[in-house]
């Protein structure tokens, strides 16, 4: 029996989506597990939870808390960690550059690029330029893929995509769903992997 998709459903200013997104390929591969990019705004899910800012701020001895968690992770994965000069990181660009190059063969390194370059070399990925920076860096021809991302179909994908992650309750990033079973945060990364090859009935 093949294994279930994966549907990974990430933020680009999301702390452990950077960790998850360097890992999960890797493990997902040598398995067979086939891997769906989910990019999503964090911000209209917050918002809709009452929250106008990230949980790390609102809550600062939980920020304290995951920033080391982070560099011990980091650490633990060979992975550069920088914290961001500033947090969270507007993720839009990015966002709709993902959406419009879904079905490229670059996209996961371009994911992961983005990724490291908030949290591993804290460069603004919330400017244009830094994003046609990383799309040159990865062979890819920028005003293209930039251009692309403005279109109104991109926008609009954006927007409902985001409006679909609320809809199946996700309230945070990193979320994996295998079929309708749902694993949050980097994690349950190795759980949800797991239930992909091997389904469990309902507790």
């Amino acid at each position: 029996m093949p294994a279930m998709p994966v549907e990974f459903w990430f933020e680009f200013a999301s702390t452990y989506s950077y960790l998850a997104a360097q890992r999960i390929e890797s493990l997902a591969r040598p398995a067979g597990i086939p891997v769906i990019w989910r990019p999503f705004l964090l911000g209209p899910v917050f918002l809709s939870l009452g929250w106008n800012d990230s949980p790390f701020n609102i809550y600062p001895p939980k920020g304290r808390y995951m920033w080391r968690d982070l560099a011990r992770l980091c650490a633990k994965y060979g992975l550069p960690f920088r914290v961001p000069s500033q947090f969270p990181r507007n993720g839009l660009h990015a966002a709709r550059v993902t959406l419009a190059a879904a079905n490229e063969p670059w996209l996961p390194d371009f994911v992961r690029a983005v990724l490291r370059a908030n949290f591993g070399e804290d460069r603004d990925i919330s400017q244009p330029a830094v994003i046609q920076e990383i799309l040159s860096e990865l062979g890819v021809a920028p005003e293209l893929w930039l251009e692309g991302a403005t279109r109104e179909e991109i926008k609009t994908a954006l927007r409902r995509q985001t409006e679909r992650a609320t809809e199946l309750g996700i309230f945070g990033a990193p979320t994996f769903l295998v079929g309708s079973e749902m694993f949050w945060g980097n994690d349950r990364l190795e759980d949800a992997l797991a239930w992909a090859i091997q389904p469990q009935p309902p507790g």
